[in-house]
């Protein structure tokens, strides 16, 4: 089964708010109980890592009962069922909806933040009918927009100019804090004498120890073993210990196995990780919009 929707959580929370006080976390983890949740799906995560969604989908399952008054604060951070929540029990046995709350009284003025200016012509964005709580709506439409944004990045980057695309790869190094600037930090070789090696940046800003970088810009096709074991070879020519491949295609399980067992230390980055990496640094992206997300700070309220 899927992880239940704060929706499928209001009853068995308020039936058991109606048996004993709650808290966030104990709801949380009574709905694993009670749903029978495997534990990879009492642990998985929203994509921002944050929490875990039997958690934020509890939480929220108490904020709509909070708000119908089914429930109400009896302790610090603790809630139990009202009257009014266990004559709605009564009247909802087999579970209701958030739709079913919208009826009662004084259910729509608690969502109003000013009440000194209502506003009838819209209804709050929060009391909706959907599954998914606010949070798992902003973060699902991030990921989807980030995936499509992947995609473009690496559709840009196959195209490039093979040389233009070994100069990008030492633009992320150095994005990256290889080198400490661009003045001196980085280089690349020169095509007809480069050595099996298509560019070379510090380590660190004094320049301790070098790192050689590859850059293969593959429209298609797989880079496989024998491309590193000549990158290996390349770096053993130069006494070098360290080097980075990297490529807009991917690495077959030989390559990465052979990365792995040779004394050099060698990482790879396929065209998945190299747009991630574009992206965490702002290398051929730009930031159109930033959106703030707060949260309430229950220690400071909250504090005895």
């Amino acid at each position: 089964m899927d992880i239940p929707t704060y929706q499928e959580m209001m009853h068995p929370i308020l039936t058991l708010a109606n048996r004993e006080p709650i808290k966030r976390q104990s709801a949380a983890k009574a709905m694993i109980a009670h749903f029978n949740l495997t534990e990879e799906q009492a642990n998985a995560l929203l994509p921002s890592g944050k929490t875990t969604y039997v958690r934020n989908r509890a939480g929220w399952a108490l904020t709509y009962l909070t708000k119908a008054a089914l429930i109400e604060r009896v302790a610090t951070a603790t809630y139990a069922a009202t009257e009014r929540g266990r004559q709605f029990l009564n009247e909802h046995p087999n579970g209701f909806r958030s739709r079913d709350l919208r009826s009662l009284d004084g259910y729509k003025e608690a969502w109003e933040t000013n009440k000194s200016k209502p506003d009838n012509s819209k209804k709050d964005p929060v009391d909706t009918d959907d599954d998914a709580p606010p949070e798992e709506v902003i973060e699902t439409a991030v990921a989807t927009l980030r995936a499509k944004l992947k995609s473009e990045v690496l559709d840009y980057t196959k195209a490039m100019d093979p040389l233009r695309f070994e100069q990008l790869v030492l633009d992320l190094m150095l994005r990256m804090g290889y080198g400490g600037s661009r003045e001196g930090a980085g280089q690349l070789t020169q095509a007809s004498n480069d050595g099996g090696v298509d560019g070379l940046i510090n380590e660190d800003k004094l320049g301790l120890d070098v790192i050689y970088l590859q850059a293969k810009r593959y429209t298609d096709g797989t880079i496989g073993r024998p491309k590193i074991q000549e990158f290996v070879g390349a770096l053993a020519g130069k006494q070098a210990n360290k080097g980075v491949f990297i490529t807009t295609s991917t690495f077959s399980s030989g390559a990465v196995e052979f990365a792995n067992a040779v004394q050099q230390k060698i990482i790879l980055i396929d065209g998945d990780r190299l747009a991630d990496l574009m992206i965490e640094h702002n290398l051929g992206v730009a930031i159109e919009t930033t959106y703030e997300v707060k949260r309430i700070d229950s220690d400071f309220f909250e504090q005895d």
